[in-house]
């Protein structure tokens, strides 16, 4: 089952659960003046007794920051790139390329980095810092050399990272990293 299925049960099943649909446990949260996911999910598990996948999913739909949800793609990198603007043309170039592997490449914006999915996920772009945009790459058995470093910390959903900090280093053997990764999660 895929994430938009798992969302579409999860939806009929709080409606089924709640007798509410989502939509208004939607407008009910917003008229708490409620602001901030955790106090959203603790509000509803307190006071109706919602598992934590319902409360989260209902505070991730009221506050507009789910993944899922086309108009905010676009906020969801905005607000990545806010005061890292520098680092946002070598994202921009790096999913141009990225969505040339072909059309099933899934491009999904998190809270802090990007998720790049084919049947399953293969790389993620975050901007770690001012100056560095660390690409994630899937590539298991395959030994770190030069810049292809193991994740170590940075990410426990990708084997290895690549640390870019300037236009230069979105380069061909980047790509070939990304591309092998790609063929892998077929």
């Amino acid at each position: 089952m895929d994430a938009n299925s798992m969302e579409q049960s999860m939806v009929v099943n709080l409606e089924k659960k709640t007798g509410k649909s989502l939509d208004e446990w939607i407008k009910l949260i917003k008229i708490t003046g409620l602001q901030k996911h955790t106090e959203m999910i603790n509000y509803l598990k307190t006071e109706y007794g919602f598992t934590h996948g319902f409360a989260n999913l209902v505070a991730l739909k009221a506050r507009g920051t789910d993944a899922g949800s086309a108009a905010n793609t676009k906020d969801l990198v905005d607000a990545q790139y806010k005061g890292k603007e520098t680092l946002r043309p070598m994202y921009d170039r790096l999913i141009k390329e990225i969505q040339k592997f072909g059309k099933d490449v899934e491009v999904a914006p998190k809270n802090a980095y990007v998720s790049i999915r084919r049947k399953k996920q293969f790389a993620i772009l975050q901007p770690s810092t001012k100056i560095r945009l660390d690409v994630g790459i899937n590539l298991k058995g395959v030994e770190p050399a030069g810049k292809l470093e193991k994740s170590g910390s940075f990410n426990s959903m990708v084997s290895h990272r690549v640390r870019v900090e300037k236009a230069e280093d979105v380069d061909k053997e980047l790509f070939n990293w990304l591309k092998q990764a790609y063929d892998a999660a077929g």
